[in-house]
């Protein structure tokens, strides 16, 4: 929300200094996110007088004039000289005062004023016209001025256009900020003093009344809470003042014509949205026109005002005439029904649209507007009649208009505000501050509230316009940001046979943290939303995820979901490093998955944790060549993370099957403690890469962090290392291609019993001759040890001969000769 010093001034005192406002507004909860001269839009741009018009040589339709700019232009010695400068307006004359482009202004939409040469004669500038200004729709010639205008003056002086602009970050539960008399209100609050607005009335209504010519029906009642509809006759659409047009200006609206801007101004005004329809644009049956408010059908098409054909989807609000559509509702109008140049009968709609459903409109469209913003963040229905008659009140003083006697009014259900009861104690017990009862009666009767004091407490009746104050605590916390938060004094917490610090979770959470980041990984913050197709575009299974939690006001359509897995957004982390020139990418992330369930409320939240590798672990140095990093890296990430947990009974197994389409055949494997399912590890499929544009290997993994706490120990029982030596023996067994590592390692720990307490893979070998097709022989490093006594020969001999024989059976292989 732009918010124009110089008109906010004409609504309540303000402090001298714009910086001090925004440090107020700051303190109080609304980010100010920058402070713009609006002058310094016209720079280089000043008033001049026509010395002298010539027609151009080469041309039947263009002027060589030599126009005075005082000062901005000297000749050799110093002193003011003409500019000569090419002009094509013919609405001017010799003697006019005019305004001035120089080199080096930058007119609105990006126009730079240079030298240059048109049609051989030089041209040292530009005489403008409003629009070429930005300050209107004439385009017809340029800006002529007073006789009295002076001459060599900067044009934001002249034309009072210098203003300082407030760019404030207004908070979605704060739709009565989105308007200059909610600002002016607000400020009033922070510096307990008066706001002031002088609306202009409706002077007389002649003609027929608008009952008599229209009739409204709201078709869907989950559209349109309210409707309200007047009718203004006989109108001059043409230019609007230029006292509206730099209030419009300053907050950043172009202009277009009175009738148009009107309504724009009144929005930014008051915070209503309105719409001016051409009224001879709908249909008259039976003696009346009719505005119907319906839902859109599937696949319906409709021309909004910017040009776009755009089709509709069902639910969508729509505005017709009963048959033919006339605007989305809430978000724009139709090309059919804008005011033109030539309309006579104008109607005006101020009405109160739903805001999911405004919201779902504006973002399935990708079409945001100034009337879309404060829909969905909810509009004060209670208004729309005032602000109707505000609105046709400008119409009759601006354009000449005829206000038809009465409006229309479809209200189905009237709002009622409950009173809230607002305690003084919890007043000072949440905010740990004395705060006075004076103060709090005076603060919330400033933001609007009715504020009735019985006793200690307060009765307090919150304002219409105010839709998030809803409980005690909202208007405790109003009182609190305005009285100021900086003002209360730190206390240490109360508290009895008990001292603060970490839970035991998150002194895990934390380990776990570090863990990783010890293992080269850094921390990653990814959203919690997902666009619906992230699982497909991964090509992860649906199977154990539940039903995905769909957002009602999603921010943008492409996050409209809660996440169900931490791994389509730290691809999307490496794909923009990858952009961006970063190869080498090691990131994990903690964070929460939501899994819808049928006929629940709220859905499981599931805590995770997840990491990806891209690159190499470091960058090519004269002795170290690059190494892609594969999936034994991420497996050795996983295993160093499990250990250092002291999680037990760990072991991989392939990732097969339709469960893991999104990992590379061959180079995946799911993690185990036991029987329980941690998550997997391995490397992302080519085709999935080429989805998010990663060129070089990933290697991901994502394990159940809720889980892994469970299974973690802080501790690990203590065990007296042996002083007795050692003795290693290597067996080779060869095995089915089909048999794993992992397997073997199982069945010769077990086989080996207390005395087996090494098992290392050195070797794997093939050949079709002396292996056999179909084999391989694997080749461990064993090593036996006794913790109470030395081995001897035969007790080795027996156990290792124990060992052989039930995994030779067990996997039906043979030892290697």
């Amino acid at each position: 929300m732009k918010v124009s010093y110089k008109w906010l001034q004409e609504l309540v005192d303000l402090p001298e200094s714009p910086e001090e406002l925004s440090r107020e507004f700051i303190r109080t909860g609304t980010e100010v996110e920058s402070i713009d001269t609006l002058g310094e839009a016209f720079d280089n741009i000043v008033t001049a007088q026509v010395t002298s018009k010539q027609p151009h040589p080469d041309s039947d339709h263009m002027w060589v004039t030599m126009v005075d700019v005082g000062s901005y232009n000297l000749d050799e010695s110093g002193n003011p000289a003409p500019l000569q400068i090419v002009c094509g307006a013919q609405n001017f004359n010799e003697g006019d005062h005019i305004v001035t482009a120089l080199i080096g202004a930058e007119l609105p939409g990006g126009i730079k004023i240079k030298k240059s040469k048109l049609r051989g004669v030089e041209s040292r500038g530009m005489n403008c016209s409003l629009r070429e200004l930005g300050l209107g729709g004439d385009h017809s010639g340029i800006l002529v001025l007073p006789e009295d205008a002076p001459v060599g003056v900067p044009f934001s002086r002249y034309w009072g256009t210098a203003d300082t602009v407030l760019d404030c970050e207004i908070t979605p539960n704060r739709p009565d900020c989105l308007s200059m008399v909610g600002i002016a209100r607000e400020v009033g609050a922070i510096y307990d003093r008066d706001y002031h607005v002088d609306y202009p009335q409706i002077k007389s209504e002649v003609g027929r009344p608008v009952a008599d010519e229209l009739s409204l029906e709201i078709a869907d009642s989950g559209l349109c809470s309210r409707y309200v509809a007047r009718i203004v006759r006989n109108v001059k659409v043409g230019p609007s003042p230029d006292w509206m047009v730099q209030r419009l200006g300053a907050l950043g609206i172009r202009p277009h014509n009175n009738i148009v801007d009107i309504t724009n101004y009144v929005m930014m005004l008051t915070g209503q949205p309105l719409h001016a329809f051409d009224l001879s644009t709908f249909a008259e049956r039976d003696g009346k026109r009719r505005v119907v408010v319906r839902a859109a059908r599937e696949g319906e098409v409709f021309q909004t005002l910017d040009g776009q054909e755009r089709t509709l989807a069902a639910g969508m609000g729509l505005i017709t005439d009963g048959e033919r559509p006339v605007a989305l509702a809430g978000v724009m109008g139709g090309m059919d029904s804008e005011i033109e140049d030539d309309t006579v009968d104008v109607l005006v709609e101020s009405a109160c649209f739903d805001a999911g459903r405004t919201s779902h409109t504006s973002r399935d469209l990708a079409l945001i507007s100034d009337a879309s913003i404060r829909f969905e963040r909810q509009v004060d229905e209670t208004g729309c009649v005032d602000i109707a008659n505000v609105t046709c009140a400008l119409i009759e003083e601006l354009a000449g208009g005829e206000v038809a006697p009465g409006y229309v009014d479809l209200y189905p259900s009237p709002k009622e505000i409950p009173a809230l009861k607002l305690r003084l104690e919890r007043v000072r017990m949440l905010c740990g501050a004395p705060i006075e009862p004076s103060f709090i009666e005076g603060s919330l009767s400033r933001l609007g509230c009715t504020v009735t004091a019985d006793g200690d407490d307060f009765t307090v009746v919150p304002p219409s316009f105010r839709p998030d104050l809803v409980r005690e605590v909202d208007l405790i916390e109003e009182v609190l940001r305005l009285w100021g938060m900086d003002r209360v004094q730190a206390t240490i917490p109360a508290a009895k046979n008990h001292i603060g610090g970490l839970t035991h979770d998150q002194h895990l959470h934390r380990r776990i943290g570090s863990i990783l980041r010890s293992c080269g990984l850094n921390e990653t913050t990814t959203y919690s939303f997902a666009a619906p197709g992230d699982l497909e575009k991964c090509d992860m299974s649906e199977e154990g995820r539940g039903v995905p939690v769909v957002l009602m006001r999603p921010l943008v359509a492409e996050q409209s979901e809660m996440r169900r897995s931490l791994l389509p957004g730290l691809l999307e982390s490496v794909a923009y490093n990858e952009a961006h020139g970063t190869a080498n990418v090691h990131l994990y992330e903690t964070g929460t998955l939501f899994c819808g369930r049928e006929n629940a409320s709220l859905p499981k939240e599931r805590p995770s944790v997840a990491g990806v590798l891209s690159g190499a672990w470091g960058d090519v140095t004269w002795i170290q060549r690059q190494r892609p990093l594969r999936f034994f890296d991420g497996k050795g990430v996983v295993e160093e993370l499990l250990e250092q947990l002291r999680v037990e009974k760990v072991r991989f197994r392939p990732a097969d099957g339709e469960l893991y389409r999104f990992l590379q055949p061959g180079r995946g494997a799911e993690v185990l403690s036991g029987g329980t399912v941690l998550g997997w590890v391995g490397e992302i499929h080519p085709q999935v890469r080429e989805r998010f544009d990663i060129n070089l290997p990933v290697v991901a993994f994502e394990l159940n962090l809720e889980a892994l706490m469970r299974l973690a120990r802080d501790q690990e029982a203590y065990r007296e290392f042996s002083t007795y030596p050692s003795v290693d023996m290597d067996l080779a067994i060869v095995v089915n291609e089909d048999v794993s590592c992992e397997d073997l390692d199982r069945r010769l720990r077990s086989a080996g019993g207390k005395l087996l307490v090494g098992v290392r893979l050195f070797d794997v070998y093939r050949d079709d001759e002396r292996v056999g097709k179909g084999k391989k022989s694997m080749a461990f490093a064993l090593t036996y040890r006794a913790d109470d006594h030395t081995l001897t020969s035969d007790e080795v001999e027996k156990v290792h001969q124990r060992l052989v024989t039930k995994v030779c059976k067990a996997t039906g292989g043979e030892v290697r000769a």
